[in-house]
């Protein structure tokens, strides 16, 4: 195997360390070494209590009586906590309410906070919450997404986008198609759990350390609920162990239900949810419904889609307004829809309230037009990859259903490269030639494009701070408003200003994300981690080499242009300069200030959701996967043989976390459309609630043969060194798996139908989907 060096030998023209070249993830020894330190790994104040949540064991109805009588006696029981104890605010809905904080009268899922008991003990705190008596009038849940939209049991209003006339174009269109498919959801299964400590100060002060995307939100919502201005609160957060959006709005109630009980006792409160409990009372992806109608032409392109799409929200709004809006913006994926009409509905059900995941809406909205294309592809007799090429958005081909122009070069180029990189042809052709011969196991194989927008659709979001020191002895410390998951964000962050003040990355050290060093941030989400957090550091670094420039020109009596810095030295001609070190303690003796603040707003974007019109994306990040599967058609049981990946981040700021990132977006979103299926039962409790029932794709998942290339070309907007997101995207580039599974279903009819198979696609399923193909064979 070659090595990124040998792949991306432009790289090696960087500098060490700088923006571009391979460097590991600032934390990659101390995560080997079992050293790095997360919230439950923060050495406690003398006298913190424990924490454990009395949840509801109904999911709908209302508490008839309850005597916490028992808990409050209960051996190592310090404090209880109910809604009467709240000074402040009790719903702590994000965007709008519907969240509240405890509850003492109405039960809208399983799991839903009633009290909270804090003790001397871990262990005696879980062990006296088993002991509240709870009577409850309990009434039936209502779980379905389309029975919630017929009786219009809506969490926000309705969308709509329209592009041309479809409801004129549709009707005479002369092939015309119509389906509807399930999408699950998605547990987030992080490594580390929702956990926060709380420390309160003098004079009503309280430090939160949390594992949080959202450190703002969370100061404002515990300030909120302690009936304290925002002033008196800061948020810690060094980094998480995961989060993949199941940390950007989530994190929060456990960090307020803390402080609370902190604020209560006066002592620190440590609040860490067993993992059980950390799935039932948290949200998830959110379940779609989806249907398509379409008209196409004889050869396959679309003339014309009516799209729907249902996202089961969950009993409370959190950020589905939001979600469902994506997953419309991405119901055309890399696809010209000449004519559009494309609704998306935002539906209440009685579970836990769904929430950002990896993606944030987008692969849901994706799916139904990949489905579409298969789908025309087996009514035309066509392969899959022609119909797809022929959709592809194109010259004159450009705009999207909401108005926004797309550039398709890139997307043209790149599916074209990997199509003959990935021999497709020469493989459809062996596949063919196996299904024929083979009767029990059949082989599928797909391409499948993903153009994904990069910015939050909440205008307001794309902004970010940073703030940054220099000290007397050269060294750096940055602080900057976006949070460490582990997708390698202050390391590439870290990376730009290396290169912007040309020095040594080892000069540079992160600090934990804190709401008193950046105030006011956005969360890290969305994918534009490193576009917004990187620039404004870039900007804070300017700040700070435009002062020592100057003060070096006037020094040395030469223009300002001719200040170079590189490799720790700061030159004013080719043979004469001084280190970075020793300027650095000359500005200061000189009475420069050596600290700056950095920030940045993203250009460009807009969006009129009267219209439903607008340019709410920066720029779009596309990618294209070929998935190879084998499928036992006897037992449903398949296997991932060969995946090829081509996907493209612009500039590399770091292409060897890019290409982990890559890998495993890919691996998460093969888990979400095939193996991870979550279970509610008729009285609305989760029935995959722990490692043991709900299946994540393990090391053994990974196809034998996994070629992973990036594309090699700029980005044309101006972000970061012409870099690319890279943190969603490649989750849809999963999506060849399950048109794969389809395709290899589909060999048993000679690719003349086209079978269902929602998702996740369990063996079970797709046992289905070939018994009722069986079937359906039968009846023609």
């Amino acid at each position: 195997m070659r090595t990124l060096a040998e792949t991306h030998p432009k790289l090696t023209d960087q500098p060490p360390g700088g923006a571009g070249t391979v460097v590991p993830h600032d934390s990659a020894r101390q995560h080997v070494m079992g050293t790095a330190r997360y919230v439950d790994d923060i050495a406690e104040p003398q006298g913190t209590l424990y924490a454990a949540v009395i949840g509801s064991r109904i999911a709908k109805g209302r508490i008839r009586s309850l005597d916490l009588t028992a808990v409050a006696t209960a051996p190592g029981v310090v404090a209880l906590l109910t809604l009467d104890d709240v000074p402040g605010h009790t719903d702590i809905g994000p965007v709008f309410p519907g969240d509240p904080v405890l509850t003492q009268s109405d039960i809208r899922y399983a799991g839903q906070p009633i009290a909270l008991v804090a003790a001397i003990s871990e262990k005696a705190a879980r062990q006296a919450v088993l002991l509240a008596q709870i009577d409850y009038d309990a009434l039936t849940p209502q779980l379905d997404a389309e029975t919630a939209l017929a009786n219009q049991q809506l969490l926000r209003p309705s969308h709509r986008m329209q592009l041309g006339d479809c409801a004129t174009v549709l009707p005479q269109a002369p092939i015309q198609l119509s389906a509807k498919m399930q999408v699950g959801g998605q547990e987030h299964l992080y490594l580390e759990g929702q956990v926060s400590l709380a420390v309160p100060g003098e004079d009503g002060d309280m430090l939160i350390y949390t594992s949080s995307q959202h450190p703002s939100e969370v100061q404002k919502l515990v300030a909120e609920v302690l009936n304290q201005p925002l002033h008196k609160v800061t948020v810690d957060m060094r980094r998480m162990g995961g989060g993949f959006g199941g940390k950007e709005t989530q994190a929060a109630p456990w960090a307020c239900l803390a402080a609370l009980m902190a604020a209560k006792t006066g002592q620190a409160v440590k609040l860490r949810l067993p993992r059980k409990d950390d799935m039932v009372m948290t949200g998830k992806r959110h379940p779609f419904v989806n249907r398509y109608h379409i008209g196409c032409d004889e050869q396959g392109r679309l003339l014309a889609a009516d799209i729907e799409v249902i996202g089961n929200g969950g009993h409370s709004p959190d950020l589905t307004d939001a979600i469902v809006d994506r997953a419309m913006f991405h119901a055309d994926n890399a696809y010209f829809l000449p004519n559009a009409d494309i609704r998306g509905h935002r539906v209440a059900t009685d579970t836990v309230s769904h929430t950002a995941f990896r993606g944030f809406g987008g692969p849901q909205g994706m799916l139904i037009i990949e489905r579409a294309m298969d789908d025309i592809a087996r009514h035309l007799s066509c392969d899959p990859l022609d119909i797809r090429k022929r959709n592809l958005y194109a010259e004159k081909r450009d705009l999207t259903p909401y108005h926004q122009q797309v550039e398709f070069a890139t997307l043209q180029r790149l599916v074209a490269e990997l199509e003959q990189s990935s021999d497709y042809w020469a493989r459809r052709e062996a596949i063919t030639q196996w299904n024929n011969s083979s009767v029990i196991l059949k082989r599928g194989l797909a391409l499948t494009p993903v153009k994904f927008g990069i910015s939050f659709t909440l205008q307001h979001l794309n902004q970010a701070g940073a703030l940054l020191h220099i000290y007397t002895d050269g060294s750096i410390q940055l602080n900057h408003g976006g949070t460490e998951m582990g997708q390698g964000l202050h390391t590439k962050v870290a990376q730009v200003v290396a290169s912007t003040l040309g020095v040594d990355l080892q000069q540079i050290r992160i600090t934990a994300t804190r709401t008193d060093k950046v105030p006011n941030t956005s969360p890290t989400a969305a994918s534009s981690g490193s576009d917004l957090n990187g620039k404004a550091a870039e900007q804070a670094a300017l700040t700070l080499k435009q002062r020592l420039s100057e003060f070096l020109a006037e020094q040395q009596a030469v223009p300002l242009s001719q200040i170079r810095f590189s490799d720790n030295q700061v030159w004013w001609d080719d043979n004469q300069s001084v280190t970075f070190a020793e300027l650095v303690q000359q500005a200061y003796l000189a009475r420069i200030s050596l600290s700056a603040t950095g920030y940045y707003r993203t250009p460009k974007i807009w969006y009129d959701r009267e219209k439903a019109q607008g340019r709410p994306f920066f720029y779009f990040a596309t990618g294209a996967s070929v998935s190879e599967v084998l499928v036992d058609t006897l037992t449903g049981e398949y296997r991932l043989l060969r995946a090829d990946i081509l996907h493209d981040v612009g500039k590399s700021l770091n292409p060897g976390i890019d290409i982990g990132q890559i890998e495993g977006g890919f691996i998460q979103g093969m888990g979400w459309l095939t193996t991870e299926e979550l279970v509610w039962n008729q009285d609305g409790q989760l029935l995959s609630n722990s490692p043991a029932t709900y299946k994540i794709p393990a090391i053994s998942d990974t196809p034998p043969v996994f070629n992973v290339r990036l594309f090699d070309q700029a980005n044309a907007e101006d972000t970061l060194y012409h870099s690319k997101a890279v943190g969603e995207p490649p989750l849809m580039l999963a999506i060849s798996v399950w048109s794969a599974l389809r395709d290899a279903i589909s060999s048993l009819s000679n690719y003349r139908i086209s079978p269902d198979l929602d998702t996740p696609a369990t063996p079970e399923r797709v046992l289905g989907a070939i018994e009722a193909l069986k079937k359906q064979q039968e009846a023609c």
